[in-house]
């Protein structure tokens, strides 16, 4: 998939062929399409499947969770982007397990582009485990 950039008012941006608009290329944006990127290229996850910046409330709160991937209109994984330099901490996936509230997908996925770590909830168990790899679209 081709990634597109261009400058407007000496800014750059990046366009998002899922939300089909152009964005800032901010450094987590670009962690965004090339992982997002990856799911289609690499994974064989199909473009309708990932929404970016799906609206979510949380405790009365609205938020955005950065990327809900859906099969068949149910929500299977969540997505938790950070630019590069910022390290990823608990913290970071307990944002995404708050979005997981509402959605309660079994799969989360957190990425910075340098590390990458995906989680599959076990209901059996009724905990989550870490996983290898992101899975593929045929496993999801």
């Amino acid at each position: 998939m081709e990634i597109r950039f261009t400058n407007k008012a000496g800014k750059r941006y990046i366009f998002d062929p899922f939300r089909k608009k152009e964005v800032p290329a901010t450094p987590e944006e670009l962690v965004r399409q090339y992982f997002c990127r990856y799911l289609v290229d690499e994974c064989g996850y199909p473009m309708v499947s990932i929404v970016n910046e799906r609206g979510v409330e949380v405790n009365g709160q609205s938020l955005r969770c950065d990327t809900l991937v859906v099969r068949q209109g149910k929500p299977v994984a969540l997505v938790e982007y950070k630019a590069p330099e910022v390290e990823i901490t608990q913290k970071v996936f307990e944002q995404v397990a708050r979005y997981n509230l509402v959605f309660g997908v079994p799969y989360l996925f957190v990425s910075n582009g340098r590390q990458t770590y995906a989680c599959r909830y076990d209901a059996g168990a009724a905990s989550w485990s870490y996983l290898q790899t992101i899975p593929t679209w045929d496993l999801l």
